[in-house]
This record gives structure tokens, C-alpha cells and sequence, in this order.
């Protein structure tokens, strides 16, 4: 197999370019957190610091919730492992408006670059396939980016894209952590203010 060519930065940003108020995002923790920041901070954007194998289903409950509002959840490999179950029970929810997208460097970034079982070919998207999701795909090189931006911002859902990703360092670009700021601010972009 062919090592990955995407650059998770350059790819957040397409996926988060031109955003409306519709679009809402879940980011998991770690990585996704950084590079949505880096795409710039964005009151629709809530950021999960500490919540790891959360982000899927905060991100079902928030399209159940909202759904006349896009929902993108950003998580990495690590985190969708961790939430393998969520799998089944959005398949089975079966929210149009959801799309989740795992960006897969087949390594735990946060604790030290040890390999995921992404790394020796466990299929994430094979696996929300076999669950029921209504659209799966693997982006391997720059090629694929343009439809897993398009099906994860317009696909009928739910979506489920696996974007693999260079393993590679970047600096930090931290959001606000106060989770109380995070949760109001989030809250009043969504439901406007009280």
C-alpha cells in the first residue's frame, strides 16, 4: 500500500472553507481540535479538550437535535477507535445530516506516535459500512479530497470518510479551553441568544 499523501492542515481548512451558519462542527480531541483552530476559530466549532471516543455521538445527539443544520464531526483514528461502537448506533439513527470524518495517520498522536490498528489495515470505513452508514469512502492521495469535502459537506448522510493522512508534527494552534465559554458560546450559536 502507498504511504499517504494528505496534509490533515491543508485539508481541515477545505473542509471548513466558506462555512455557513448550517455547518456545525465536533472536534475530537487532540489533533482535529488543532487544525480546526488553525481553519480559525469559529463560535459553531465546539472543541471536545478532553472527551476522547466522544465526538461521534455528541456529534449524532447534535443532528438529531438540529436537523435542518449540517453536523461535521473531525476525529482522529484514535478517537473513532475508542467510539467503534457509535458505529452501529448512528447506522441504526440514520441522521441525513451527519457526516463524520476520521483523519487517519494510523498512529496515536497524543501520547507518544505509537501505531493504531489502522496502522496493520483495520478498514474504519469497511467497519461503518458493514454497520449500515449510508456513505463510506477512504481518501488515499490529493485526488480524493475534492469528493470527501463534497460528500462530507453535501452527501445525504450519514457519511462516514476516512481521510489518510501524513503522520507529521505541527505546531499547535489551541482554541479556548474553558469548557463553560465553550459550551454557552456554542449554545448561543446554535439557538441564538436567550
Amino acid at each position: 500500500m502507498t504511504a499517504p499523501t494528505i496534509h490533515r492542515r491543508p485539508l481541515v481548512a477545505r473542509l471548513l472553507a466558506g462555512r455557513d451558519e448550517r455547518l456545525l462542527v465536533i472536534t475530537g480531541l487532540g489533533t482535529p481540535t488543532y487544525d480546526a483552530a488553525a481553519a480559525g476559530d469559529d463560535p459553531r466549532t465546539f472543541f471536545l479538550w478532553g472527551a476522547m471516543g466522544g465526538a461521534t455521538m455528541m456529534g449524532l445527539g447534535l443532528a438529531l437535535a438540529q436537523p435542518d443544520r449540517r453536523v461535521l464531526v473531525l476525529a482522529g483514528d484514535g478517537e473513532m477507535l475508542m467510539a467503534v461502537g457509535s458505529l452501529a448506533t448512528v447506522a441504526m439513527k440514520r441522521p441525513a445530516n451527519l457526516a463524520v470524518v476520521v483523519l487517519d495517520n494510523e498512529h496515536f498522536g497524543e501520547t507518544g506516535m505509537q501505531p493504531t490498528p489502522t496502522h496493520a489495515g483495520v478498514d474504519l470505513a469497511g467497519m461503518a459500512a458493514a454497520a449500515g452508514w449510508t456513505k463510506t469512502m477512504t481518501a488515499r492521495s490529493e485526488a480524493d479530497v475534492p469528493a470527501l469535502v463534497d460528500a462530507a459537506r453535501n452527501a445525504p448522510g450519514p457519511v462516514f470518510a476516512v481521510a489518510k493522512i501524513i503522520a507529521e508534527k505541527l505546531p499547535f494552534v489551541l482554541p479556548p479551553k474553558d469548557g463553560g465559554y465553550l459550551k454557552d458560546r456554542f449554545r448561543e450559536a446554535v439557538l441564538g441568544k436567550a
